[in-house]
């Protein structure tokens, strides 16, 4: 889990040292996503079982529907509608925090961190579905729009 307090310390140095980017702003929530999902699909391939998969599924899930929404958003030149929000960043910080824990302590239930790890990655799950129907309500004007200008074309 490394790279995510890496991740982390570089956007902070950049926002403090006044040394942000377009690209560096496109590119930081790509490296949060693959951060995340890499070390679910190890979590989950590692230790198989239900407890892990019902909100790594759920995680992984909302990362290709929210990626393909901007893409389909950004086509229509409305990248704005799906900006991220705070609800975005304390899912991907919960996120982090609950795979550092259970990649720290292999998930073995009865060990207390490993519990505490198991009701983050719930949590950080629970905020991942809101933050996607955030997201959905927000685009859905722009999505109608786009697909009945797809109907008249």
């Amino acid at each position: 889990e490394m790279p995510s307090w890496e991740d982390a310390l570089d956007g902070y140095l950049a926002r403090l040292l006044n040394q942000t980017t377009r690209f560096g702003a496109f590119l930081d929530p790509v490296a949060d996503k693959l951060i995340v999902v890499t070390a679910l699909v190890l979590l989950i391939g590692n230790h198989a079982n239900l407890l892990l998969t019902i909100p790594g599924v759920v995680i992984i899930g909302r990362e290709i529907v929210i990626s393909a929404l901007r893409e389909w958003m950004a086509e229509m030149d409305r990248r704005g509608v799906v900006a991220v929000s705070w609800i975005g960043r304390a899912k991907t910080t919960m996120q982090m925090v609950a795979i550092f824990m259970l990649l720290a302590n292999p998930p073995v239930l009865g060990r207390p961190w490993v519990i505490v790890g198991l009701v983050l990655l719930y949590a950080a799950a629970l905020l991942t579905l809101w933050s996607m129907a955030t997201y959905l309500r927000a685009a859905w004007p722009s999505l109608v729009e786009g697909l009945n200008s797809d109907e008249e074309a």
